[in-house]
Formats: structure tokens, C-alpha cells, sequence
């Protein structure tokens, strides 16, 4: 909670938190805290994955959400990167969840909505939880066509990864990398430990969408035969492990100064602003910023003082 409080007093909009259960602890008990922790930040979890947990179940956690910090609260839905693929399974469709989101608008309307062939609601007394509706706005977690596609019929903005989407008013981009100090390598330990679990997820990512591609990237084909060697009925748990935390052994080799400045926004204060500025042109509105590594109050500082609000 010390992170979220040093965030909101460093002047950051929001705190997204990840839902991964596989990787990291409940997404819904750590936003509660943060709630109590904090006054004025926005709070949410990104991205929720509907195959995780019962539509009516994020409808009461952000519920719950908005009457512990009212008017802070907002969600992000998606198909599930590591939500799914930590678990050995693929992403969602966007059909499923797409009808997921209508129902979770829906609930959070205060409407009965059909699941399962049956109609279900937040039927609560009055006073467990805020009156419904609800204002709790949803971005949807797409880079796609098929995604963007359900962001604009469901969502009140989209979470990219890629770049900027022109045609929302709300695209909020995740981003991650540390700030350089003046002069400072990239190549250095405290480089490395920051920007490294970044770095090596771009071969996490390529490897899940097209395993032979890796061997493009510096190192990748050696790296690909060592995962490899494991088998397959358990390679996914040893593919994501300590994803945006920390890099495993396995990991440890694809990390450098060329694969930090290649796959992370790591660069000096000038760099962050020319890149942040870019980024806005392409239609981002919101910089979701990752710090990682073992001085997550550094890097928070660090990325405030760039003044990029």
C-alpha cells in the first residue's frame, strides 16, 4: 500500500492493479486496501478475465469498489494474457467477452441480465451497496480489429499495448522501463533490475503468438530450445514465471543494455518526453507506467518528475 500512497501523493491519476491469480495476490482485497489507504486516486483492476470469475462476482467487487472510494473505481476487461496462459489456456473469444461486458453494464445497472438461461441481479437490501446504476466506467483491453470492435460497442475507452488508437477518447497504453540517470548506461545493475522483467516479456508474448518467431530475436533460439526441453504439459508455468516482477534463470541471458532500450521505454528524461509526446499524437490519453525491479518508489519518482501530466 506504500506504493499507492507514494503515487497518489507523487500526483499519479490512477492505480491499476493487475488480476493474474496465478502470479500475483487477489487483485479485489489489495484494491480494498488501497481504497482505505488513500483519498484521491483512481483504483481499478486490469485487466479482469471473464473465464476467472462469475460476471455477478466483479459486479459486486466493483461495487463494493465504488462504495469504499466513490467515484474512484474503474475496471478493464480482456481475453486474459497471463490470466489464461499462466493456466495453460488459450485467450478468450472476444464473442464471450464481448457478452461478458454487456452483462457486467447490465448488472452494474441494476438490471436483471439472462446467464446461464436465467435471470440474475444484485438483489442486495438497501445500504449493503450503492444504489445502482452505477457509474463505473469499463475500458476493454483489445489491440485487434475484433477487439476494438467490442471496445466500441461495450467499452468507454480501450487499454492498448501497441500504440495509440485514434478513434477513443479514452486509450490508456501500458508502458514500462525506467528513467535514466544523467550518463548512466543501460547496461547497468540497477538498469537491468528495472527494466529487465520488462524487456523479456516481449519474448513471452512472441513466443505464446508464434513460437518460431523468437528465433529472430537476439538470443531467442537458444532460449527457445531451453524452454522447450521442458515439458510441454508444464512449460507454460515455466514461461511466465515472475512475469513483470523479476527474471527468472532461465530469462536471466536475453537481458541487456540492447534488449532493455528495444523492448522497454527506457531511455533519459529527454527521451521519455519525446516518446510520451509521440505517443499522444497517435491518440494515447493515458500512460499506464509499470515500475518493477527492487526500488518501485524509485522509478515512481523518477517517471513523476518527468512532468508528463
Amino acid at each position: 500500500m506504500e506504493h499507492v500512497r507514494l503515487a497518489e501523493d507523487l500526483g499519479y491519476a490512477r492505480a491499476w492493479m493487475w488480476d493474474s491469480p496465478a502470479l500475483y495476490g487477489d487483485v479485489w482485497m489489495h484494491l480494498a486496501l488501497a481504497a482505505a489507504a488513500t483519498e484521491r486516486i483512481g483504483l481499478g483492476p486490469a485487466v479482469l478475465v471473464p473465464s476467472l470469475r462469475h460476471v455477478l462476482v466483479n459486479a459486486s467487487a466493483l461495487a463494493t469498489l465504488e462504495q469504499l472510494a466513490p467515484g474512484r473505481a474503474a475496471a478493464a476487461v480482456g481475453t486474459g494474457f497471463t490470466g489464461r496462459m499462466v493456466l495453460g489456456q488459450a485467450p478468450m473469444t472476444w464473442k464471450d467477452t464481448g457478452a461478458y461486458i454487456a452483462q457486467l453494464r447490465g448488472l452494474l445497472r441494476g438490471e436483471a441480465v439472462e446467464i446461464d438461461g436465467r435471470l440474475v441481479q444484485m438483489v442486495m437490501d438497501p445500504g449493503v451497496l450503492p444504489e445502482r446504476p452505477l457509474p463505473t466506467p469499463i475500458v476493454v483491453a483489445a489491440n485487434g480489429p475484433k477487439g476494438l470492435a467490442v471496445a466500441q460497442e461495450h467499452g468507454d475507452g480501450v487499454m492498448a499495448v501497441f500504440g495509440g488508437v485514434p478513434d477513443f477518447d479514452w486509450c490508456a497504453l501500458l508502458q514500462y522501463g525506467t528513467v535514466l540517470e544523467p550518463g548512466e548506461p543501460a547496461d547497468s545493475a540497477r538498469v537491468l533490475d528495472a527494466a529487465g522483467p520488462g524487456a523479456v516479456v516481449a519474448y513471452h508474448g512472441i513466443y505464446e503468438a508464434a513460437p518460431s518467431m523468437v528465433d529472430e530475436m537476439e538470443g531467442g533460439e537458444a532460449w527457445r530450445a531451453d524452454l522447450e526441453s521442458i515439458p510441454e504439459v508444464e512449460r507454460h508455468l515455466a514461461l511466465h514465471r515472475g512475469h513483470f516482477t523479476a527474471v527468472s534463470e532461465r530469462d536471466r541471458k536475453l537481458v541487456s543494455g540492447d534488449s532493455v532500450l528495444q523492448y522497454t521505454m527506457t531511455g533519459d528524461a529527454s527521451e521519455w518526453r519525446t516518446k510520451a509526446e509521440a505517443l499522444a499524437e497517435t491518440g494515447v490519453t493515458e500512460l499506464i507506467y509499470a515500475p518493477m525491479g527492487a526500488d518501485i518508489p524509485r522509478e515512481l519518482r523518477a517517471v513523476a518528475a518527468l512532468g508528463l501530466a
